[in-house]
């Protein structure tokens, strides 16, 4: 099994979670009401859609994590899973995001469908 999928297996059992098809159609989604959380576009990457005040915040923890990739502009984290510890850093930010989306009603449902996997531009360390 792939951490991928362990990490997906883990979350499926989040009751404010649900799982979904992404809107980029590639791989498989997690929705908060309406909103995508995150993507999981193959068994070793996942992206985690925090919203740009959350990176904000969180940016130089961010930066400092050699399993995270930010995207200027994006309002997605990328998140490579290569062991334990990081499902345990996605399952993190997974509860940051929810925490960011749960009752928000501000933001552009369209920008939550960009996920960092579209993005043609160089990943910001």
């Amino acid at each position: 099994m792939t951490t991928g999928l362990r990490a997906m297996t883990r979350l499926a059992d989040w009751p404010d979670l649900v799982e979904a098809r992404p809107s980029c159609g590639t791989g498989r989604a997690l929705r908060c009401e309406g909103a995508e959380i995150a993507h999981f576009h193959s068994g070793r990457m996942a992206d985690v859609h925090l919203s740009a005040p959350a990176i904000w915040r969180l940016r130089g923890d961010l930066k400092g994590s050699t399993a995270l990739r930010l995207v200027p502009g994006s309002a997605w984290v990328t998140v490579r899973l290569e062991c334990e510890s990081d499902i345990d850093l996605l399952l993190t930010l997974v509860s940051v995001a929810l925490k960011a989306h749960l009752g928000s009603t501000a933001g552009d449902p369209a920008q939550s469908a960009r996920c960092n996997d579209h993005r043609r531009v160089t990943i910001a360390r």
